[in-house]
C-alpha cells in the first residue's frame, strides 16, 4: 500500500497545446518580431494551468496492488488496483505495472481505474506466457485533473512473485470428472471383467465370446465349453517422458509444445492415478533433467504438478539416445512409456526411432507429437508468386518426411498419437484407455 504526496507532472495535452504554439511562435517571430513576449506568456500560461490542474488532482490517500499467488500458464488470470483519494477532483485514474515477461509479453501491464471520488479501482487482465516463478517488480499510479492538463504520479514498489503452474484446465473440465464418476476405472474401484491379465473366474461359453478365451483343460474336466474372465490388472507403471529441447519450446496458440504436452500428461496422469496405476514424470533435453518417484492415488497428483512445473524450456537439442537409454536402465518391469516429442530434422528423427525401438523390447510406448498445423496451412495455400509456391512445395516435403517417421514408428509397434493441441488430451487418455483394458502393460 502506498500513500503521499505525489509530484505534478504535464500530461500529454499539455505538450501537445505547448507544440502546437511553436509554429505560431516562429511565425510571430517572422512577422512581428516585438510581439514574441505572446508565445512566452502563452507557454507559462499552460504549465500554470497544468500545476493547478495538478493540485486540483488531489492527494493520493491509499493505492494497493493485489498480486495473485498462483497462475496457470494459458489461463486468464488477473491484477487489481484500488485507489483512494483525500479530496481533489479526478478526470483519469491509471495504474501500470513492471513484471516478469512470463506474465505479460513485454513485462508491462495496464488499467484505466473506474469509479469516482474518493474510491477507484480496475482489474488487468493478463494470461501467462510461460510456467516458472515470475516476479511483480513495481506499480505505478498517475490521476489527471480536471481540466486533463496536470497529472501526479506515484511509484510503488511490489516485490511478490507469482508462480506459474501448468495448466489443467482439463483436468478439471466437467466432461473428465463425469467420465471419472462414472467409469469402471474412476472414483470407486470396480472390477473390469473381459480382456486383461488377471485371472478372475471361470463362465459358460456363450456365442459371440473370443474363442482364444476359451479354457480347453477347465472344459475337458467339466464335459462342456468354459471361457476364463479376467480381471484388468491394477498398479501398471506408467512413465510420461517429456522433451523440454528446442523444438518443443515453439509455441502453438500462445502456448508452447512443452506447456501443451505436459498438460496433456498430467491429464491422463490424474485419470491413472485415479484408476490405481503408478505414474512418474521424466523430463530431457541434452540430458535428463529429473525423474520423480513413483506416486499412486490421486492425492499424490500435487507432487507430479510440482515437478512438471520445474521443467524449463531448454534451447538445446534432445539427446534422445542418452535420456531413452536411461529410462531403461532404471526400470526392469515392464511398463507403458509415453514419450512426448517433436522433430525438425532426419538425423534427429533417426536417433529418435532407434532409441525408442530399444525401450520395445521391454516396454510398451506411447509416442505422442502435436499435429503441424503452420506447414499443412502452407502446403495447401494457393501461391501467388514464385516465391509461395517454393514455400508450399518445401512445407509438402517437410510433411511427407515427418508422415514417414510416423509410419516407421507405427511399424515398429508403437503407438502414435498426432493431433492439434485441442484435441491431444483426449485422443492420449483414449490410447491410455484402450492399452489398459487390452491388459498390455503389465
Amino acid at each position: 500500500m502506498a500513500r503521499g504526496i505525489a509530484p505534478v507532472v504535464p500530461t500529454v495535452r499539455t505538450v501537445g497545446l505547448l507544440a502546437a504554439a511553436a509554429p505560431f511562435g516562429v511565425l510571430i517571430a517572422a512577422m512581428m518580431p516585438g510581439a514574441w513576449l505572446l508565445i512566452v506568456a502563452y507557454a507559462f500560461g499552460v504549465l500554470l494551468l497544468a500545476i493547478i490542474d495538478g493540485v486540483v488532482a488531489g492527494r493520493l490517500e491509499s493505492f494497493t496492488t493485489i498480486v495473485p499467488n498462483d497462475a496457470e500458464v494459458g489461463a486468464a488470470s488477473s491484477f487489481a488496483f484500488e485507489a483512494r483519494f483525500r479530496g481533489g477532483r479526478q478526470s483519469r485514474v491509471e495504474a501500470a505495472l513492471a513484471c516478469d515477461s512470463r506474465l505479460v509479453a513485454g513485462g508491462r501491464c495496464s488499467s484505466s481505474l473506474i469509479g469516482s471520488a474518493p474510491h477507484w479501482s480496475s482489474r488487468a487482465e493478463f494470461t501467462p506466457l510461460r510456467r516458472g516463478p515470475a516476479e511483480v517488480a513495481a506499480a505505478w499510479l498517475r490521476w489527471t485533473g480536471p481540466l486533463g492538463l496536470g497529472a501526479r504520479q506515484l511509484a510503488q514498489g511490489i516485490g511478490e512473485q507469482v508462480r506459474v503452474w501448468p495448466n489443467l484446465a482439463e483436468v478439471r473440465s466437467p466432461a473428465l470428472q463425469a467420465f471419472l464418476r462414472d467409469a469402471q476405472l474412476g472414483l470407486i474401484a470396480r472390477r473390469f471383467r473381459g480382456e486383461g491379465t488377471e485371472f478372475e473366474a471361470l463362465t459358460e461359453y456363450e456365442p459371440g465370446v473370443d474363442r482364444r478365451r476359451i479354457d480347453w483343460k477347465a472344459s475337458a474336466r467339466h464335459g462342456e465349453l468354459y471361457v476364463k474372465e479376467m480381471e484388468t490388472e491394477r498398479n501398471n507403471q506408467i512413465v510420461f517422458a517429456i522433451d523440454c529441447g528446442q523444438s518443443m519450446c515453439e509455441p502453438v496458440a500462445g502456448m508452447s509444445r512443452l506447456d501443451r504436452a505436459i498438460s496433456a500428461a498430467l491429464t491422463t496422469a490424474y485419470v491413472a492415478l485415479k484408476g490405481g496405476d503408478r505414474v512418474a514424470l521424466y523430463g530431457f533435453a541434452a540430458r535428463p533433467e529429473g525423474l520423480t518417484p513413483f506416486v499412486g492415488g490421486s492425492t499424490q497428483f500435487h507432487r507430479l504438478q510440482r515437478a512438471a512445473a520445474a521443467y524449463e524450456y531448454k534451447a538445446e537439442e534432445p539427446n534422445f539416445t542418452l535420456a531413452l537409454a536411461t529410462l531403461s536402465a532404471r526400470f526392469t518391469r515392464r511398463s507403458l512409456i509415453v514419450v512426448f516429442s517433436d522433430f525438425s530434422d532426419p538425423t534427429g528423427a533417426e536417433l529418435m526411432i532407434e532409441s525408442v525401438s530399444r525401450l520395445l523390447a521391454r516396454h510398451v510406448v506411447i509416442f505422442v507429437t502435436l499435429a503441424d498445423t503452420e506447414l499443412e496451412a502452407l502446403s495447401t495455400v494457393r501461391p501467388a508468386t514464385v516465391g509461395d509456391l517454393a514455400v508450399a512445395v518445401s512445407a509438402s516435403g517437410l510433411l511427407r518426411q515427418r508422415e514417414l517417421v510416423l509410419q516407421r514408428l507405427r511399424q515398429l509397434g508403437v503407438d502414435v498419437v498426432e493431433a492439434p493441441y485441442e484435441r491431444i488430451g483426449t485422443r492420449l487418455l483414449d490410447a491410455y484407455l484402450t492399452i489398459k483394458r487390452q491388459g498390455a502393460i503389465g
